[in-house]
């Protein structure tokens, strides 16, 4: 157990218990604040509150008492990690396709987190083992790990205010004729829930912005550049406006090859068996040192040859 109090300043009267306990408090999350507002952790002038809405006057006594974190009690496991970056505040990790990164339903163990507690048994302290940000099981590339629980905190906040750079590449079912920026809300699927839909009315906010980088006879590479980071929201984007992943089995379509492909590209295509989108560049300032850093991933081989059938393609059938 940790105990801390404070005068509340009174130029935050006003305020909310726990929009005040935010900012007072280093180094620990909202959501962990509010969890010992409602535990009654929280006393205001020796008065236990409850209530995270309750405003502040100023000039308070504040106290709580913050509980030490539960130590994670999923297995460790030897699990290959192809860490293209790490320092005293981060592990930057190239995640391959078909690498859960968290267990869930269906995936208790085998897992990236699995794999980070082998990695380092001092990652068990933080919440998700220091993992910031999360990519979808058949996608590759690169993600970012906390070693602190300061660091953790300050990089989900640079994500909550759109300061972490984040640029996928991905091949698109169809003949892009210019990039863009895609707006629309994303929800949970009414009727799925394992899918996520596009919808204004009650989705949260997302923004994915896409350029061309090849174009192809009938697909498309494009780079996507997230400007916010809702579940699945490159493939539910690039699904809404019409050009859903190649090999995507929940948002895209039934594999169509275009007339007069080669055997050998056509059985790329159809070896193809996720789908096509890999987190390439990745940049954010340091939490510990405030400077710029910026990482790279290339691209997976199953990435590269599926480009290389689709040039291969496009050179034979040329758009006239």
């Amino acid at each position: 157990m940790n105990e801390w109090s404070s005068r509340i300043p009174l130029e935050m009267g006003g305020t909310r218990l726990d929009a005040v306990l935010g900012k007072l408090v280093e180094h620990v999350s909202r959501a962990r604040l509010k969890t010992c507002i409602e535990a009654g952790l929280v006393t205001v002038n020796g008065q236990v509150v409850t209530r995270a809405r309750q405003v502040m006057l100023g000039g308070e006594l504040l106290a709580l008492v913050l509980p030490d974190r539960e130590v994670l009690t999923y297995e460790a496991q030897p699990i290959p990690l192809d860490i293209v970056h790490e320092d005293e505040g981060v592990i930057v990790i190239n995640k391959p396709a078909g690498l859960v990164v968290h267990p869930g339903a269906g995936n208790s163990d085998g897992t990236l987190l699995n794999g980070l507690l082998h990695y380092d048994t001092q990652l068990a302290n933080l919440p998700r083992a220091g993992i910031v940000h999360r990519l979808d099981k058949m996608t590759s590339g690169l993600l970012v790990v906390a070693k602190t629980e300061a660091v953790q905190l300050a990089l989900t906040d640079m994500l909550k205010e759109h300061e972490v750079v984040r640029i996928y590449d991905a091949v698109v079912v169809g003949a892009l004729v210019s990039g863009g920026t895609v707006e629309a809300g994303i929800a949970r699927h009414s009727n799925d829930r394992t899918k996520m839909t596009v919808n204004d009315m009650v989705g949260r906010d997302a923004v994915t912005h896409y350029r061309i980088a090849h174009k192809f006879r009938a697909h498309t590479h494009v780079r996507c550049q997230l400007e916010t980071g809702r579940t699945h929201q490159i493939r539910v984007h690039m699904a809404h406006i019409g050009f859903p992943l190649l090999g995507d089995a929940e948002y895209g379509r039934r594999l169509n090859l275009p007339r007069g492909m080669s055997e050998a590209s056509a059985n790329v295509l159809r070896a193809f068996k996720r789908q096509a989108l890999h987190a390439a560049e990745l940049a954010f300032v340091h939490p510990l040192t405030n400077e710029p850093v910026s990482f790279e991933a290339s691209l997976p081989e199953d990435m590269q040859s599926l480009l290389a059938a689709l040039a291969a393609d496009t050179e034979a059938h040329p758009v006239v």
